[in-house]
């Protein structure tokens, strides 16, 4: 690997270890084996480089939304393949040093990171368009712009909402059964409105 690679791992393992504030640029050259001005040079700034570093964390989740057996027998868009998929992520917050509470401190102290904070906020568009193959099926590159802004926002901040659950309260945080059930009386009360 090279420098580039090299801080990047480094600014994912401070991420987990010490989340985005307590970071300093010396903790990933330490950790990376890299020096400070190639922070600057490869990636612009400490912050560009940590909010890469958690785009890239986030990015590696996808696989295990999919979980151990896939999602072969859920057809795509169906109720059993929401409860799953929701399942899986929510099984990802369980785990200790979970990658999500870095979401809870830029949401709260988002003005403290604005370089962060403006960089995952642009990500959030591309983060509904991954979202949405995996519940509905398809592929990411067919997604358009308006399912990405409309279907895509849905499902992050449902994602949102997921993260703040298990970071407050995971006693009582629900899992894909409850969203799923959530979701069966929201379509039931839709339907029944309908003229």
């Amino acid at each position: 690997m090279g420098h580039r690679e090299d801080l990047l791992e480094g600014a994912k393992r401070c991420l987990l270890d010490q989340g985005f504030v307590r970071t300093t640029a010396r903790d990933i050259v330490r950790e990376s084996g890299t020096n400070l001005a190639s922070i600057g040079y490869h990636y612009g700034s400490k912050d560009a480089l940590l909010a890469q570093a958690y785009v890239a964390l986030v990015e590696d989740m996808g696989d295990v939304f999919e979980g151990d057996g896939g999602l072969e027998g859920t057809p795509p868009g169906s109720l059993e393949r929401f409860e799953r998929v929701w399942s899986n992520i929510a099984g990802t917050m369980k785990e200790p040093g979970s990658v999500w509470r870095l979401s809870m401190e830029v949401v709260v102290l988002g003005d403290r990171l604005p370089e962060v904070r403006a960089q995952l906020a642009a990500a959030q568009r591309e983060a509904g368009r991954g979202l949405i193959p995996l519940l509905m099926g398809g592929r990411e590159e067919d997604v358009t712009d308006d399912a990405a802004d409309t279907l895509g926002m849905f499902y992050v901040t449902l994602m949102t909402g997921l993260i703040a659950q298990w970071t407050f309260d995971p006693e009582s945080a629900p899992d894909g059964a409850v969203l799923a059930a959530g979701l069966r009386r929201v379509m039931e009360a839709a339907t029944d409105a309908a003229p």
